[in-house]
């Protein structure tokens, strides 16, 4: 595994990534600062915790969003069996695994901070 240091509203973070990955993770830390720093230039909330917590929130509100429009744009009732009209596809049962995993990096990167209050 590689790591980058990457900055996420001017705090520098060590982050593993897999070969190939880089450009990936460097595109999901810009979404996060960009996200985080949208949040804290608003100016109500302060605390680093809370920033990220929000920031997770609406960038997984974003993905369930964006899967939500595809499924609707896709979605054709006459081809599904009435038993599986409940079952989620199949992409976004990977995106769901993708942003758990984005998130717990995301989690673990702010636990070792020390500094999230």
């Amino acid at each position: 595994m590689k790591q980058l240091e990457v900055q996420i509203m001017g705090q520098s973070y060590l982050l593993a990534c897999p070969e190939g990955g880089e450009q990936r993770l460097l595109e999901a830390v810009e979404r996060v600062d960009t996200a985080m720093c949208k949040i804290r230039d608003a100016g109500k909330v302060k605390a680093r915790d809370r920033i990220a917590v929000l920031a997770a929130l609406n960038l997984a509100f974003d993905v369930s969003d964006r899967g939500a429009a595809t499924n609707a744009a896709t979605f054709t009732p006459a081809v599904l069996p009435l038993a599986n009209k409940d079952a989620q596809p199949a992409n976004n049962v990977a995106d769901d695994a993708r942003l758990a995993s984005l998130i717990l990096r995301l989690d673990t990167a702010l636990a070792g901070d020390g500094q999230l209050l």
